[in-house]
């Protein structure tokens, strides 16, 4: 019988009857839900460019970009219009296929570096696909949304420091993060759980838009952001790798998510990028197979991967 016990019923994923439901947990279910759609969709995460804090190795601040952020920054801007505003369609006279403007959506921090890396994104308005009623509509292309859930996971009293100087001055909490980096909270700062609880209503955002977005944010949230959306286990989101000057394609589907990714400014075109982190941050495979690889004699070696650090 229908009508007992809480259950909710979607019709053509058009209509939702929810039937007594109630408390804390089930309303977010529904919540969830509803925002939920079978569209083709993909969005794209980008850490910000190379910040002046990021070349002297020191974690969080607000901090400006250097000369080589502004060029990816550029790279970027031209990434956006030519890959992420633009669709495929093909010509059903004479089968060719060409690339047309699309809507498609700019979310940054609030915090400086990653909007001075979205500046140079072109704000267009173009001319979308006629809704129900027949009519044209005018979309303002890029027009970015600043959201202070995107902002980077705060490292409390260590905020401006570098990892050097953190393990210096708190051998103790240093040693705390070593050895649970998802768990642990920097004093009057934040942890990788604390981060996961401010992230729930973007997920929502990006389950509901059908239009591609471009997140510029930073490397602990879209560690998160891609874990949730690649079903890792969170154990493993504080070592997911998120290097500086890709982007990361992803096209969640009904079983999975495909990812691509793009780099925009390689490694031999950054003299240094300072973001070298402790190696025990690592977990303890990555180490022991990093320390085969640098026993073998093979080339030039590293306790860390150089294209992506392990950071924050």
């Amino acid at each position: 019988d229908e009508s007992d016990g809480s259950h909710i019923k979607i019709i053509n994923n058009q209509t939702f009857v929810v039937h007594n439901t109630g408390g804390y947990l089930p309303q977010k279910v529904v919540h969830f839900v509803m925002n939920l759609h079978s569209h083709p969709r993909v969005f794209y995460l980008s850490r910000h460019g190379q910040s002046e804090y990021n070349l002297l190795g020191k974690i969080g601040g607000d901090a400006g970009l250097t000369d080589a952020g502004l060029e990816y920054a550029r790279r970027l801007a031209v990434f956006a219009n030519d890959v992420v505003g633009k669709h495929v369609v093909k010509d059903e006279e004479t089968g060719e296929e060409k690339k047309v403007p699309c809507p498609a959506r700019l979310w940054t921090s609030t915090l400086r570096r990653t909007k001075e890396t979205a500046q140079f994104i072109k704000k267009e308005v173009i001319t979308t696909q006629k809704s129900d009623n027949g009519e044209e509509l005018e979309w303002i292309q890029f027009q970015g949304r600043t959201r202070r859930n995107l902002d980077e996971l705060y490292a409390g009293v260590c905020d401006g420091l570098t990892y050097a100087e953190i393990a210096e001055k708190f051998p103790e909490e240093f040693q705390r993060r070593q050895e649970d980096k998802l768990t642990y909270r920097y004093p009057r700062g934040e942890s990788y759980m604390d981060v996961t609880l401010r992230l729930e209503t973007i997920v929502l955002d990006i389950e509901r838009t059908r239009e591609p977005i471009l997140i510029v944010g930073h490397q602990g949230i879209h560690r998160l952001l891609y874990a949730y959306f690649m079903g890792l286990p969170r154990d493993q989101a504080p070592f997911v790798s998120i290097p500086l000057n890709t982007v990361i394609e992803l096209t969640p589907h009904a079983y999975g998510c495909d990812e691509k990714r793009y780099v925009l400014l390689s490694k031999e075109e950054l003299l240094k990028d300072g973001q070298d982190e402790p190696v025990t941050s690592m977990p303890m495979k990555e180490k022991a197979e990093s320390t085969q690889k640098k026993s073998s004699g093979e080339g030039k070696t590293y306790d860390f991967d150089p294209m992506n650090p392990p950071s924050f």
